[in-house]
């Protein structure tokens, strides 16, 4: 396996030290080799075999001016988006959304969630994406390491776990974002391959992977020598895609990230993960600060980019695999770490904000045009149906066809349940 950190010594973003971050959350552990036994009863539904597209909105969208918009706020509040009516009747989205508007149908909102723990990016990585801070002793892993230990490979020539298109790097702290396998160990951590797939030459990236593997001594790890040869290795030629469908997704690495993972998907990976942005510094981001410095990204690059690279590429997502006879079969959840204070700063940004935000969930028996929970007239913390970021956890295993009640072992003898918290079981069909 080829999995490349960026860890540039950048300062914390919102002003927050280390020690601020030790105080409140544990730092993370690396990984811990384990060899699993029975995991027969993580399998809630054996004949439930679901895969996953995880789109992780990296700095955090703002709720209020995307999917939770509060028209009558104070004007500090409710920011300068208009809400614009949707297919749903009830259901309001920002005006930058007018596509995921059209087809409001095909997706539901959780728009009361919320964590407690330090208001920085790297608790809500870990939060989201294993339903648990990592501690000094315990780094705990990723969905699509999980899926890995109970369900293995689907094919021989296919990897179960890939992030695309590079792992998240720096965003303030020089902890776990936990996108690994963590104390499951080496045998499940993720495919990660260095490339973009708007330059159009990602499988040049394979190529140099391979050959980087094959170089060392000790020859290439176990798993990852399944990228470079049969349906896998075919799946990041984005070259077999029509113009027509690349256009759709949006020519942005984002949209062509987002395709690619439809493909890996439908070669029979797992899980994809895919990173919106690699860093929230020196970067357009949903970290919208307007700091005018490393963090810049005002909401008038949500207007102008953001929303309408997320529209395009979520819609063309569901729509895609929709036509495939995909979509029943795939869940695709896209989620940021927190949302953004309920209150304009004096710049006119908004900064970090873990006690409400909304996540949008789709595909894999999800009912569509539904919003769960809501939040308060201001969207600062939720008024209804308060979903914890464990809650998260469970409703993706239950949606994988998973037991969120059932134990993984783990080091020393430890076992701990895949979730600590009950699904959001108003998501599915009945």
């Amino acid at each position: 396996m080829l999995h490349v950190e960026g860890n540039k010594p950048l300062g914390l973003c919102d002003g927050l030290t280390r020690r601020d971050f030790l105080r409140v959350g544990a730092l993370g552990a690396g990984s811990i080799g384990l060899t699993l036994t029975d995991l027969g009863n993580a399998r809630a539904d054996a004949g439930r075999d679901i895969n996953c597209i995880l789109l992780l909105l990296v700095g955090g969208p703002s709720q209020l001016d995307t999917w939770d918009p509060k028209p009558e706020a104070p004007s500090t509040v409710r920011g300068p988006f208009r809400p614009i009516r949707t297919t749903v009747p009830g259901i309001q989205l920002a005006e930058s959304f007018p596509l995921m508007a059209g087809m409001a149908g095909q997706f539901a909102l959780v728009r009361s969630v919320y964590h407690d723990a330090a208001p920085i990016h790297e608790t809500g990585h870990q939060l989201l994406q294993t339903g648990r801070l990592a501690t000094d002793a315990v780094d705990y892993p990723h969905y699509g390491s999980v899926l890995s230990a109970v369900r293995g490979r689907r094919h021989a020539d296919t990897p179960a776990f890939v992030v695309l298109p590079t792992p998240v790097g720096d965003t303030g702290v020089t902890v776990s974002h936990a996108q690994g396998a963590g104390y499951l160990g080496s045998r499940h951590e993720p495919v990660v391959l260095r490339g973009d797939p708007l330059s159009g030459n990602f499988t040049a990236a394979v190529d140099a992977a391979h050959r980087t593997a094959d170089a060392r001594p000790t020859g290439p790890n176990a798993g990852f020598d399944t990228v470079f040869s049969g349906r896998s290795k075919q799946a990041f030629d984005l070259d077999r895609e029509s113009s027509g469908t690349r256009q759709r997704y949006g020519r942005s690495t984002f949209g062509q990230s987002c395709l690619l993972a439809r493909r890996l998907v439908e070669s029979g990976v797992r899980l994809v993960t895919v990173n919106m942005f690699e860093t929230v510094f020196d970067n357009l981001t949903w970290d919208c600060h307007a700091d005018g410095g490393a963090l810049s990204t005002t909401l008038d690059d949500y207007r102008r980019t953001l929303c309408p690279m997320f529209d395009s590429a979520y819609t063309a997502l569901l729509d895609d695999l929709k036509q495939r006879g995909m979509l029943d079969t795939t869940l695709v959840v896209a989620m940021g770490e927190f949302g953004r204070t309920p209150e304009l700063n004096p710049r006119g940004g908004r900064d970090h904000w873990p006690s409400c935000w909304t996540v949008l969930f789709a595909g894999a028996g999800v009912r569509g045009g539904q919003a769960i929970g809501a939040s308060d007239a201001k969207a600062a913390e939720p008024s209804d149906r308060p979903v914890s970021a464990a809650a998260i956890a469970a409703t993706v295993y239950t949606a994988l066809g998973l037991n969120p009640e059932s134990h993984l072992p783990g080091p020393d003898g430890v076992s701990y349940p895949l979730a600590d918290a009950a699904p959001v079981t108003e998501l599915f069909r009945g």
